[in-house]
């Protein structure tokens, strides 16, 4: 992603629900539970972390199942076994779930040497501390877990510090692991995964194909068909994230269906998972993620303070309507919209209409997307704004736009515009539709048919005195299919910019 521009503008929930979500997060739950369990007799070495002997006690204030290695170490044949997977895989969340109570001050260490704690300012946050409160607790718990899911699997950490020498250094490059790599490839799929649920074009609060995420990061925009060697890539990323979001799904940032096992079986290996193995009808057995409510809350906090511009809608509801209408510029229609409805609820309608109206002037380059938006947010008002609307029939830059929503709504006595503000009107509703979509399949269709429904359309239209006249005239010599039409319109754009010159422009 690029942070020159801003994202797909978000709807979040409000904050007491998304703080409601946070505390019930398996992960954050259990390392508050921990932080109340903890006393004068915890104990905890120099980096803060439960002493070994302590963690199978913390497993069994969590309730997990398996927590009493004791029973587990009598226990005979396959189910001894068994047991005593579990009681490990129970002393493991608990030991993740102290690591969290500390990172976030859930617990603090009050005697490094001796090895005590407390419980921190962070645990009466949780208890007593407002919905802003718990959610800055959360987003400590998000950041040490994103951590953890960027560090290489632990069995190969623990045979590599077997492995080490005398010296003890450890050799990380065995591991093809490079921790800066790890974390901007997560990083990556996250912020791919934001774009997905925030646009309007992706399945929103639907799930995602873990393979299209995967491919996301790998395979090139510009490559029509992935080569073996990319699909092998594409294999390899899928099995990371399948990792990384198993870590990730218990403190609440993603919902995470995991790659069956049974389609590696089936494939021969992992290398059929990422590739053209992938059998397209069921493809949500190769892992599908959807970002919660709360991790979208999460996503949107970690852009912003890397500097992304990640609007919510409803922020500009207490805006001006200049605000409103430059800044749901670039928002999808969807999402302007839902923030223009917003702003309108708070205000008493005609004088809203004669706000907009008056924040719609203007010649700089983003008046006429202002007037696009106007005119949009004005069909949100209905009838009641047709005093506003007739007080501009005269307005040189409002008065077409104003003749346009009166014959939309019925109103009687609409005078017949001058063809000038014909053409005006025109001009400005292109240069709008340029600015929003860019050179897109519909503005193509809407150069075409203008050009089809009025013969001599560019003999006149070089002449109108609209800041974007020029720049207008050269899109539809750019997009008319038809050669011929768009030689008319690149010579319209020349006599524009030649007139302008003229008049010391």
């Amino acid at each position: 992603m690029s942070d020159s521009s801003p994202l797909p503008p978000v709807r979040l929930r409000p904050e007491a629900e998304l703080a409601r979500d946070a505390l019930a997060t398996p992960l954050l739950s259990r390392a508050a539970r921990l932080a109340r369990w903890a006393g004068p007799d915890t104990r905890v070495d120099p980096g803060g972390e439960l002493a070994e002997e302590q963690l199978p006690a913390a497993a069994e204030v969590l309730g997990l199942v398996g927590a009493n290695a004791e029973g587990a170490a009598s226990a005979e044949g396959a189910g001894a076994v068994e047991e005593a997977g579990a009681a490990e895989e129970a002393v493991g969340l608990a030991d993740e779930a102290w690591q969290v109570a500390v990172h976030t001050g859930l617990v603090t260490v009050t005697d490094e040497e001796r090895g005590t704690v407390e419980a921190g300012e962070a645990l009466r946050l949780l208890t007593s501390g407002s919905p802003r409160d718990v959610l800055e607790v959360w987003l400590g718990a998000l950041e040490a877990v994103l951590a953890d899911a960027s560090v290489p699997d632990l069995g190969e950490m623990e045979a590599l510090l077997e492995e080490a020498g005398e010296d003890g250094e450890v050799d990380l490059s065995s591991l093809d692991w490079d921790p800066e790599a790890e974390a901007a490839f997560l990083d990556g799929v996250l912020g791919n995964l934001y774009l997905l649920t925030a646009g309007e074009d992706g399945p929103g609060e639907g799930p995602v194909p873990l393979p299209a995420l995967a491919a996301s990061m790998i395979v090139p925009e510009d490559m029509e068909e992935p080569t073996d060697e990319v699909l092998e890539q594409v294999s390899d990323a899928l099995m990371r994230l399948d990792d990384q979001f198993r870590l990730l799904e218990p403190i609440g940032l993603v919902e995470f269906r995991p790659v069956d096992e049974e389609v590696l079986t089936e494939e021969g290996g992992s290398d059929g998972a990422g590739g053209s193995g992938i059998d397209e009808a069921d493809v949500s057995r190769y892992g599908m993620v959807r970002l919660t409510p709360l991790g979208l809350y999460g996503l949107r906090a970690r852009l912003l303070e890397e500097g992304y511009e990640a609007p919510v809608v409803g922020e500009l509801a207490d805006k001006g309507a200049d605000v409103l209408l430059d800044g749901t510029g670039a928002f999808p229609p969807g999402a302007a919209r839902a923030e223009t409805e917003q702003w309108l609820a708070r205000r008493e309608p005609l004088a809203a209409a004669r706000e907009l109206l008056s924040a719609a002037r203007g010649a700089d380059a983003g008046a006429p997307l202002r007037r696009l938006r106007c005119q949009q947010a004005l069909s949100l008002v209905g009838a009641v704004a047709e005093p506003a609307l007739r007080e501009v029939l005269d307005d040189a830059e409002l008065g077409g736009l104003a003749r346009v929503w009166l014959a939309e709504h019925g109103a009687a006595d609409v005078p017949a515009p001058p063809e000038s503000m014909v053409f005006w009107l025109t001009i400005d509703t292109l240069a709008a539709q340029l600015a929003a979509e860019g050179n897109s399949a519909e503005l193509r269709e809407l150069v075409e048919g203008l050009a089809a429904g009025h013969s001599g359309f560019f003999a006149s239209a070089w002449r109108v005195e609209h800041p974007a006249t020029a720049e207008v005239l050269e899109a539809m010599g750019r997009l008319h299919p038809d050669k011929k039409v768009a030689k008319e319109a690149r010579k319209a754009a020349f006599k524009a910019r030649s007139q302008r010159g003229e008049q010391g422009e």
